[in-house]
């Protein structure tokens, strides 16, 4: 007698995942390995001594790793010599535009400072977000896609939008070593993501955040002829004295203190660093930070059962050495970590 279709199916089902696991003596055990597999919490920590100075050549035994204050066990670890992956976002929008130039020279001099193992993505926003170059070692390909960076036709900087997309879909199912390296002035207008919904993204990415702040507005350029200012942000043009030039004045510093804010409060979220920048100095600082993901490691352990159901989970991380300062991702959300 044939057998139901429905029985059919059901068998090849088990006959698939005992083949996928090669145990199908231990059938019950199965959907938590699945499970297990599908909820990796990746963990990336930088080491240094009291006095700054980054500590290289650490082994899996050297770490402790916690959730909730319960010690985990390390499932992956990955030291400094392994690849890295790197998302370069750049600010191109109308505030940028007396500035590009020193940008790209500065992205371009982080690129020539990545090893031939790493890869990057270079992504730029203005009131829109612009792929420029999908995830590759291929050095040639991200020098054109700095280079081809210009800045937006029409006002608008979807920062928060543009942080976001690269966290859940350009970085999100990459494995290994990852950073994202973000270069604005921090002024968002016009993203749809808020800035909480953005911190949390920061804090799932599973990538180090560094951002580097730099400042725009009024003062970014001097007409001497005419005796004007003008803007850095849409153009205007405005007496360089006067009580109206002082008050806008003001209100372009607490913009730019709040944009500050907001970025260090990114990198505080990730376990990354905020810096900020004179334009003249954006090459020095992407120095440091090449210089830091060289000596980034990165822990993974797959969460037990108990901890799955809460929503968020405080992580932990030792060093086996007693002059050890450890910077790492803090927390994580159930179900979503990558």
């Amino acid at each position: 007698m044939k057998k139901p279709i429905w029985v059919l199916a059901l068998s090849a089902c088990v006959m698939t995942a005992t083949l996928a696991t090669g145990a199908g003596a231990q059938t019950q055990a199965e959907p938590d390995a699945v499970k297990l597999r599908a909820t990796l919490v990746n963990v990336p920590v930088i080491v240094s001594d009291r006095e700054g100075r980054y500590v290289g050549g650490l082994r899996a035994g050297d770490f402790t790793l916690y959730s909730d204050h319960i010690q985990q066990p390390v499932a992956v670890f990955e030291a400094t010599e392994e690849p890295l992956n790197v998302a370069l976002l750049l600010d191109t929008s109308l505030s940028a535009r007396d500035v590009l130039g020193d940008i790209k020279d500065a992205a371009l001099s982080f690129i020539k400072r990545l090893r031939p193992q790493d890869r990057a993505l270079v992504v730029s926003f203005d009131y829109e977000i612009h792929l420029l170059s999908r995830l590759t070692a291929d050095r040639r390909a991200l020098e054109q896609a700095v280079k081809g960076a210009r800045i937006g036709d029409y006002a608008g900087t979807v920062l928060r939008d543009a942080l976001v997309r690269v966290s859940n879909e350009s970085l999100r199912q990459v494995q290994g070593r990852k950073a994202i390296v973000l270069l604005t002035d921090g002024k968002d207008h016009g993203s749809v993501v808020e800035e909480d919904e953005s911190l949390e993204a920061a804090q799932e990415s599973g990538a180090m955040i560094y951002t580097i702040f730099y400042r725009t507005g009024p003062a970014l350029r001097i007409d001497r002829q005419r005796g004007w200012r003008r803007g850095g942000i849409f153009g205007d043009r405005f007496p360089r004295r006067g009580p109206g030039n002082e008050r806008r004045r003001a209100r372009v510093e607490r913009n730019n203190e709040q944009a500050a804010e907001y970025l260090d409060q990114l990198a505080e979220a990730s376990a990354g660093r905020f810096y900020r920048s004179e334009v003249t100095d954006l090459k020095k600082t992407f120095d440091l930070i090449a210089d830091e993901l060289r000596h980034q490691y990165r822990l993974g352990f797959y969460p037990n059962g108990d901890q799955a159901g809460a929503a968020v989970h405080r992580l932990t991380v030792q060093v086996a050495r007693t002059d050890a300062v450890v910077r790492a991702r803090r927390t994580y959300r159930a179900g979503q970590a990558p």
